[in-house]
């Protein structure tokens, strides 16, 4: 068999030869993955890439990055925007479901493209960067809107952004009398540790509270450098939660779960959702039945402190919003 050629560990891999190069992928495997990320986005941080066993294709970290053909079959249940954003979009770049609180969308580019995202028709490389006009008038419609009191930062991951203009996007949000918190929903800081630099965490020093959601769906994602990346933010003050994706062969079991959990709590992350798999096109391998979901629950009530415990929720159809699985 031929041997995997030597990868740069320096930079990210962005295409099934990156993946084959580095040993992830199997080389007769890339012909039917060019299919893959001719439609969906790939890319994995050396962080990342670390992380993942080459010998298990099972591997927790792996699932969640490493493109698969079965990403091409689309389930009969499986709809383009799962989460139903279209409908409840003003403008570019906002979503407003919520009376008192909306989305913005300042770019759709992620340090990491997970193989569940149920915005992977949407997000990629190419950036979605708001432009100078576009992000004008999304101020302007916060501004017109005194209903509205938390701005959401997502997309694609805000923390993408230079710390220059990350501080620009909050501080003219901060500035609105009507809002009253922001929150950034974020994979970088276990994707991309480095990323959270001093000037960073100094654009997130608003005159409004700034909380940061961290997404991570397995305990290994917690290595020393996220640790340490998290601890910058959690020592300038900055309130830190945690959501996660119940997935199939990566967190569905009570032990998994558990050591997730427990690694937030240690690097002072509060869990606070754990979200049922939006179904979003060729994410069907992923799927763990909401009745599984609950039972996990179940069985980490009293292995774990009552404030360890996330919400698990699901997008209701239609663009209902979040509710908790019962």
């Amino acid at each position: 068999m031929p041997q995997p050629i030597a990868q740069d560990q320096s930079r990210t891999l962005r295409s099934p030869q990156d993946l084959a190069r580095a040993g992830l992928v199997a080389l007769d495997a890339v012909p039917g993955l060019k299919a893959v990320a001719a439609r969906y986005a790939t890319a994995i941080t050396p962080a990342m890439a670390s992380l993942i066993n080459k010998e298990d294709p099972a591997d927790p970290i792996g699932l969640q990055y490493i493109p698969n053909v079965a990403e091409l079959i689309t389930a009969p249940h499986e709809l383009e925007d799962p989460t139903a954003d279209a409908p409840f979009t003003p403008l570019k770049g906002v979503v407003h479901r919520y009376p008192d609180r909306a989305l913005l969308k300042p770019l759709l580019a992620c340090p990491v493209y997970c193989r569940f995202c149920f915005r992977r028709e949407k997000v990629g490389p190419d950036g979605g960067l708001l432009s100078e006009a576009e992000l004008q008038e999304a101020f302007a419609w916060f501004e017109a809107n005194a209903a509205i009191r938390e701005v959401i930062l997502t997309g694609g991951d805000p923390l993408m952004l230079s710390a220059r203009r990350l501080g620009e996007i909050l501080g003219r949000l901060a500035g609105m009398a009507h809002i009253e918190s922001l929150r950034i929903h974020t994979r970088v800081p276990v994707a991309d540790p480095a990323r959270i630099t001093a000037a960073l965490v100094a654009a997130l020093r608003q005159t409004k509270p700034v909380f940061i959601a961290v997404h991570a769906n397995h305990a290994r994602e917690f290595t020393p450098d996220a640790a340490q990346a998290v601890a910058r933010l959690a020592d300038a003050g900055v309130p830190l939660l945690g959501q996660s994706v119940l997935l199939r062969g990566v967190n569905d079991d009570a032990s998994a779960m558990e050591a997730l959990l427990r690694a937030m709590i240690r690097n002072r992350i509060k869990p606070y959702y754990l979200h049922s798999l939006d179904a979003a096109p060729g994410t069907a391998r992923f799927q763990v039945p909401e009745v599984d979901g609950l039972a996990l629950m179940a069985a980490l009530r009293g292995r774990l402190p009552g404030h360890a415990l996330p919400l698990f929720v699901r997008e209701t159809p239609m663009g209902g919003g979040k509710k908790p699985v019962a």
